[in-house]
């Protein structure tokens, strides 16, 4: 886990606290939106990945995820959106950690898991 945040905290420009923030916001969102079986592969992939979903998988969003959560349901990746921006990152900086976090996530859990994870949700594959 620590690799995931030194690589992120760097390619996007963040500390290291904003840096875990960010992918256990990413984090708790995928076990809420994606396939089970490739989330678990993902987390078993990395070591500590669950104590930090756990720990930001009841962060808000702010106004843009409160929008998100209006449009139906949790709001899918607008939500997610709204919960990075709360947390102090620009538009720029997600779509940097986001496919950092991916880099690495196609490196510990393989293609298979992440592509079928990026097609389940719909948006994401935008930001990856």
């Amino acid at each position: 886990m620590e690799e995931l945040i030194t690589r992120v905290a760097t390619a996007a420009g963040l500390n290291e606290e904003l840096a875990r923030k960010a992918v256990g916001i990413i984090l708790a969102f995928l076990q809420k939106e994606g396939p089970p079986a490739e989330i678990g592969q993902l987390m078993a992939a990395l070591p500590g990945a669950q104590e930090l979903a756990d720990a930001e998988g009841g962060s808000k969003g702010g106004m843009l995820g409160a929008i998100g959560g209006l449009m139906g349901g949790g709001g899918g990746v607008m939500a997610l959106g709204g919960q990075l921006m709360g947390a102090g990152l620009s538009m720029g900086q997600i779509q940097t950690v986001s496919k950092e976090m991916f880099a690495v996530g196609r490196e510990k859990a393989g293609e298979d898991a992440m592509g079928a994870i990026v097609g389940a949700i719909p948006g994401l594959g935008q930001f990856v």
